[in-house]
Parts: C-alpha cells; structure tokens; sequence
C-alpha cells in the first residue's frame, strides 16, 4: 500500500472512534454532569497514555517557549471545544453536530488567510462562501431547530479552528504523543475543577462501561488521526476526515433511530462537497 492509502485507512480509523466516542457520550443521555463526565474520561484516556508511555519510551515533555506557548494554546483550545461540544452533542441530533463540525476545513482555509496571511484565490474563497451557505441550512437560523446547542456546536468549530492552527506552529522536534499528554492532563484538571461545581452523580455499571468506552475510542482517535497525517499528503489524508459524517448518519439512524431532515442533508451535502474542493485546490497548488 502505498503512503497515501495508509494515511487514508488510518483516518477512517479515526473517525470511526471519534463518532464512536460521541455516541457512547451521547448514551449517557445527561445521567452525568459535564464536567464530571469529561473528568471521569480524560482520567481513563490519561492512565492510558501514560501506560503507553510505559512501553513506548519516554515522552519528552521539555520543549522551547515558544513551543510550550502553541501546545498551551491547543491544550486551552481543546478544553473549550470539548466543553462546547459535548454540550451541543448531549441536546443535539448527532449527524446534525457532525455536519455542522464538517465546515472546519473551510474554517481553518479562512482563518489561515486573515491571521496567518495564506494565500487564498477567488475560488477557494467562493468554495467557503458557498460552504457557510451549507451550515446556514443544517443550524437553520430563525427557524424553530435553532438554539444556543446549535451556537455551542459553532462555537466547537471556532475552538477546534484555533486548535488545529496552534498545532500548525508546533515545530515536528516535538513529539505528536508528548502533544497528546500535554492536552489530555490539562483537559482532566480544568474538568476536575469544573466538577467542584457539580453535584456529582453516581456512576452505575452501565454508565461506567460507556465511559471507559468512550475513553478507548477517544484514544484510538487521537492515535490514529496523529498516524495519518504522518503517513501520507496531509490536503489528501484529510479529505477522508467527511467519512465521519457517513459514520454520524449511519449510528444516529440506528441507535438513536433519527434521521435528519432534507434540508439537514442538503446542507451537509454542500459543505463536505465544498471542503473537498478546497483540499483538492490545496493539493493541486501545491504540487505546482
């Protein structure tokens, strides 16, 4: 197999165990709070990455300042957008937040464009247009399925934008798993505190299987997802990171048994079409 092919496998891995993880989370159905929830998981994911430091080496945690000061931002960054989120994702059909998630390419070409002063032609720039469009019909502004869990999973799209472009500026001296640490322990403390606030609920056998889930899945997403931008073209690799939107679709439908409506898909038709153009121009400039 080539690069290219590994590094698509191994996306699809991800976002397979990222939807997983949200539809566990999902099942919880608000039995925990929030805070205690995200506690309780970025515990497990913790234990596991530091077991795994165990066999894998140490993961060097001494970087420069200006690196430290990108792997804060992110590790800030990924407590908002989990907060945000998981918020919308717990009162929120799930292939309606993970259609509304799919504008990040787009996001993340506009955001690069402003603040980092990318260059960005005029037909990328209508593909983002025309990707806004799409969101505006899946979040339906003024229109009854509008609410503040539609603004929270915006929100989530804004956190994980600055997150993903704060990754960009870590130098590749350091290492993507001392990252990965770095965030899930910043993560696991700000949630602890959080649930300080919170009458904390108990923890029954089956909530407890769903959390250690998630934690697993939440895991291998970020193992696999950190693989294959290393594997092959990152504008290729991440053109199959809308396959997560077929896993949201297909798992909504057959445990939540929803399905979203025609205006739903319609917008989210619109925004992975208008995201692939963009990694598709990305790529071709690129090359040249």
């Amino acid at each position: 197999m080539t690069p290219n092919q590994i590094g698509a496998l191994l996306m699809m891995g991800s976002m397979a165990c990222f939807t997983l993880n949200d539809t566990l989370i999902k099942l919880t159905a608000g039995a925990v709070p929030l805070f205690q929830l995200i506690f309780l998981r970025g515990l497990l994911t913790t234990s596991m990455i530091l077991a795994a430091r165990g066999r894998m080496g140490k993961m060097p945690l001494r970087f420069g300042r200006r690196d430290w000061g990108f792997v804060g931002l992110r590790a800030v960054a990924e407590v908002a957008s989990a907060y945000f989120f998981l918020s919308a994702l717990v009162h929120m059909p799930l292939a309606n937040v993970s259609a509304i998630l799919q504008v990040l390419p787009l996001s993340i070409t506009l955001t690069s464009a402003v603040l980092l002063r990318e260059p960005v032609g005029w037909k990328r720039m209508s593909a983002i247009v025309v990707g806004f469009v799409g969101v505006l019909m899946i979040v339906k502004p003024g229109a009854e399925g509008f609410n503040i869990w539609s603004v929270y999973a915006l929100l989530a799209v804004a956190c994980v934008t600055v997150r993903d472009l704060a990754t960009r500026q870590i130098s590749s001296a350091v290492p993507a798993m001392s990252v990965t640490l770095v965030t899930a322990v910043v993560i696991t403390g700000a949630a602890g505190l959080g649930s300080l606030t919170e009458v904390w609920a108990p923890i029954t056998r089956e909530l407890g299987s769903l959390i250690v889930g998630a934690a697993v899945f939440v895991l291998g997403g970020y193992f696999f997802s950190i693989n294959a931008m290393r594997a092959g073209d990152v504008s290729f690799v991440a053109s199959f990171r809308y396959t997560g939107l077929i896993w949201a679709l297909m798992l909504g439908w057959l445990v939540f048994d929803h399905w979203p409506s025609t205006l739903t898909l319609a917008g989210g038709a619109i925004v992975v079409a208008t995201g692939i153009f963009t990694l598709y121009r990305e790529r071709k400039l690129s090359r040249a």
